[in-house]
């Protein structure tokens, strides 16, 4: 895929985690398509949630940001699919977890967007927590 694209999917990136970091639902707004899929197993039990429904739990919490805590990510791979679809895997921090997240992505319109969030977490220190 060309250079173009890899720099448009690092800045959705950038703001995937931006708005996770300061729970700030208009950023994710702008990266997650509104049928993606939230999906997540690491205490064991299935957790899925459509786009409607991640968005009242990201809004109803404290923001790392607001409380000054450490921020980072990084982008370990991304692989195309075609020129519509790729696939990124994707490390960030927000404590007290760690993510570890495969993205599933679609050009809709000439635009990149996640289609899929599907992920594992540790609590750093710990063995498990909630989901993010």
């Amino acid at each position: 895929m060309s250079a173009e694209d890899f720099g448009a999917i690092a800045g959705l990136l950038d703001t995937y985690y931006d708005g996770l970091y300061h729970c700030d639902i208009d950023r994710l707004r702008q990266v997650l398509h509104p049928a993606a899929l939230y999906a997540c197993a690491s205490d064991g039990k299935l957790l899925t949630y459509d786009m409607a429904t991640y968005f009242q739990v990201v809004a109803q919490r404290q923001s790392a940001a607001s409380q000054g805590l450490e921020k980072s990510s990084r982008i370990v791979r991304i692989e195309f699919a075609g020129p519509v679809t790729a696939w990124v895997h994707f490390e960030c921090t927000i404590p007290p977890r760690r993510f570890d997240d495969r993205l599933t992505l679609v050009k809709l319109d000439g635009r990149w967007q996640i289609i899929s969030k599907v992920f594992h977490y540790e609590t750093l220190g710990a063995a498990s927590a909630s989901g993010a």
